[in-house]
């Protein structure tokens, strides 16, 4: 079981954005995907998740081929294998902070509140699930988000820049929180990202060019 990239290649008309992408991530392992602004790190992240489609090249996911499948396949993919933390947060701002973590397993109809409890205790936010995004701090929505991604136990934990928005000491203590709850449910781990603190941290760190990817 692992996610597997081979000659991924992503172009909008004749401007490539990345070129001859290949890696493997192992299950269980935390990599690390660093490069300048605009080089397409979120497009490729968006790539493993079959959220965006590429040129040439193959994502597999556990041996299933994401170009073989339709919108509706691979949305349930997403659903079933996959968390995902976006930079921006995406909290619903209508629901309350355990709604909005409790949102995956709603949408798999496995509604199981003493879990969202568990997961709110787990990142640091026990007694908030009542609040609205709106009452929270940045480094709080970010918990919400992390708690939101893992509450279904996904193999796959994708992350897109998940400190950019937070100051230094309110990020380190986002990554602890992101790194022992992926240990604990033995989610594999893509991160991109700019900053150097946060890769440091990654079993791997690989460096995306627009040429391709290395380690770094």
């Amino acid at each position: 079981m692992s996610l597997a990239v081979d000659k991924l290649a992503k172009r909008y008309g004749e401007t490539a954005v990345f070129d001859n992408v290949s890696l493997d991530v192992a299950p269980g392992e935390f990599v690390a995907i660093v490069g300048e602004s605009g080089v397409g790190k979120s497009t490729l992240l968006n790539c493993l998740a079959g959220l965006d489609t590429w040129d040439e090249g193959t994502v597999s996911m556990d041996g299933t081929d994401l170009a073989t499948l339709d919108d509706e396949a691979r949305a349930l993919l997403r659903r079933r294998r996959i968390g995902f933390v976006f930079q921006a947060f995406h909290v619903l701002p209508h629901l309350d902070v355990a709604q909005n973590v409790g949102l995956p397993l709603m949408l798999l109809g496995q509604q199981d509140d003493a879990r969202v409890q568990r997961m709110l205790d787990a990142v640091g936010l026990a007694g908030l699930g009542a609040r609205l995004p709106q009452q929270l701090s940045g480094g709080q929505l970010q918990r919400v988000a992390i708690a939101r991604a893992l509450v279904h136990r996904p193999a796959y934990l994708l992350a897109d820049e998940p400190t950019g928005n937070l100051d230094p000491a309110t990020a380190t203590r986002v990554m602890d929180v992101l790194l022992a709850q992926t240990r604990e449910h033995g989610a594999s781990v893509v991160l991109v990202t700019h900053s150097v603190t946060a890769a440091a941290r990654a079993d791997r760190v690989l460096h995306l060019t627009s040429e391709g990817i290395r380690a770094g």
